[in-house]
C-alpha cells in the first residue's frame, strides 16, 4: 500500500480535475452534448468515424466519446458476423470465438465482449475491497487465500503477492503471446479447457523470482479472482453487482463462469459500451461516484502509474499498471492516458487532463488489422482541447 501514498503527477492532475466543481453524472443514460459545446474539434472524430465506417481498420463495432461527463460522439458499425463465422469452428459455445451467439455480442444484445478489458474490472474490485477493509494490502502473499489448492514446493511460488499478480510479474512460466488464442497450445487456451482454472495456474512451474519481469498472463487474473472470493466471502461477480455495477447504475451485464463457478475474470465480461464508459468516468473522478468514494484515495493514480516495462516488439504500450495499460504521448515523454484493452479490439481510453473517456469495440480476429491504440489516442488528443473544460 506504500505506492498509494506516492504523490504523482497523475494524482495531482486528478486532484485539479476534482477541484473544478460538481460533475454531471449519467442517470439511466449519459447526458448528451456536441463536441463543440464541450470544447472539442469534431473534425478528427468525424475523420476517424469515416475510416471505421469504410472498413479501413477492420471489424470495429462501435466508437463512443464522453467529454466533461457528456456523451458527445457515438457511432456503431454493423457486421454480419454469422456470415463471417461460416465455415469456421462448428462447435458452439462461449469459448468458440466464431460462435455468433457469444462473440462479439452476447446473444444478439448490445452487450459486447470485453475480453481482457475484464482484467481491469477485476483490478477495480481489488481497489474496492481495499477501500472496504476486506484486503490488508497489496503485499499480502497470495498463498494465504489458496487453502485447499495444491501448491508448488518451489519457494518462489510462496513469495507471490497480490501486487505481483496485478503487475503481471508473478514469475510463473506462461505463454499466450507466441501462439494465437485459437491455438490449443496457448497457455490461456489450455487454462480455459481445464476443469479448475486456478489449479491449472498453480500447477505451472515457476520461471523466475516474482517481481522481476512482466509476462502477460491471463492466469494471474484468475488467481486475483480467487483471492477476492476468499477475502470478501462471496463470488466476485456478485461482489461487483453490490459494490461496482450497482453504484454506477450498470443494470445489464453478463459474466462467464469457470467450471468451478468463479467468474472468468481474465476475459469473460460483457457490457454495453455506455456502461463501460461509466467505469472510465469513475476513474476520471478519482474513484468517487456522485459524491461517494468507492476506491481508496490514491488508488486510481497507483493503478494507472507505469509500474513495469512490458514485452517489447508485440505492439503493446510500453508500460503496465495494476491490470491497466499506461499510454505515452506521441513523443514518449509523458504518460497522459491509460487504457483497458481486450482481444479483438476492445479499448477503454481515459485521458484525465482532457476530461475524456472513450470506448472502442470490435472483433478483429480475421484478416484485417484493427486500429492501434496509438492511432486512437492520437485522434482523441487532436480532437480534445488541452483544457478539461470548454
Amino acid at each position: 500500500m506504500k505506492s498509494l501514498l506516492v504523490v504523482s503527477l497523475l494524482a495531482a492532475t486528478l486532484a485539479l480535475h476534482a477541484e473544478k466543481g460538481p460533475e454531471p453524472w449519467p442517470a439511466a443514460a449519459w447526458p448528451r452534448s456536441t463536441p463543440a459545446a464541450q470544447g472539442m474539434d469534431a473534425a478528427p472524430l468525424e475523420s476517424l468515424h469515416a475510416e471505421l465506417a469504410d472498413g479501413r481498420h477492420g471489424y470495429v463495432d462501435g466508437m463512443l466519446v464522453v467529454r466533461n461527463g457528456h456523451l458527445v460522439f457515438e457511432r456503431t458499425y454493423p457486421h454480419d458476423y454469422a456470415a463471417l463465422f461460416e465455415g469456421k469452428d462448428p462447435k458452439r459455445g462461449p469459448y468458440n470465438y466464431y460462435d455468433p451467439d457469444w462473440h462479439p455480442f452476447y446473444k444478439k444484445t448490445d452487450m459486447h465482449t470485453l475480453q481482457s478489458a475484464s482484467k481491469s474490472i477485476t483490478s477495480v474490485l481489488v481497489g474496492i475491497a481495499l477501500q472496504r477493509g476486506e484486503l490488508p494490502g497489496l503485499d499480502v502473499e497470495v498463498r494465504r487465500y489458496l487453502t485447499g489448492f495444491r501448491t508448488s514446493p518451489d519457494p518462489r511460488q510462496a513469495r507471490i503477492t497480490l501486487r505481483h499478480l496485478l503487475t503481471m510479474t508473478s514469475g510463473i512460466r506462461w505463454d499466450e503471446t507466441t501462439v494465437a488464442y485459437t491455438d490449443p497450445a496457448n497457455s490461456c487456451a489450455r487454462m480455459e479447457a481445464s476443469a479448475d482454472w486456478v489449479q491449472f495456474v498453480l500447477d505451472q512451474p515457476m520461471a523466475e523470482e516474482p517481481g522481476k519481469t512482466f509476462v502477460y498472463n491471463s492466469g494471474v487474473t484468475q488467481l486475483i479472482a480467487q483471492v477476492l472470493a476468499r477475502a470478501v466471502g462471496k463470488n466476485p461477480a456478485d461482489y461487483a453487482v453490490a459494490h461496482l455495477f450497482g453504484p454506477l447504475g450498470i443494470e445489464r451485464f453478463y459474466w462467464k463462469r469457470t467450471p468451478t463457478g468463479l467468474p472468468d475474470a481474465e476475459g469473460g465480461l460483457y457490457l454495453a459500451a455506455p456502461d463501460l464508459a461509466r467505469v472510465g468516468y469513475l476513474f476520471l473522478n478519482d474513484g468517487v461516484w456522485k459524491g461517494r468514494r468507492l476506491l481508496p484515495e490514491g488508488w486510481v493514480a497507483a493503478s494507472t502509474q507505469p509500474h513495469v516495462e512490458t514485452t517489447p516488439g508485440i505492439g503493446w504500450p510500453p508500460r503496465y499498471g495494476y491490470q491497466w495499460w499506461v499510454l505515452p504521448d506521441a513523443a514518449g515523454a509523458r504518460y497522459p492516458a491509460y487504457m483497458m484493452s481486450g482481444y479483438g479490439g476492445q479499448r477503454l481510453i481515459v485521458v484525465p487532463e482532457r476530461a475524456l473517456v472513450a470506448v472502442f469495440t470490435g472483433w478483429n480476429i480475421y484478416d484485417k488489422p484493427g486500429p492501434s491504440w496509438r492511432l486512437l489516442l492520437d485522434r482523441l488528443m487532436a480532437a480534445a482541447a488541452p483544457q478539461g473544460r470548454p
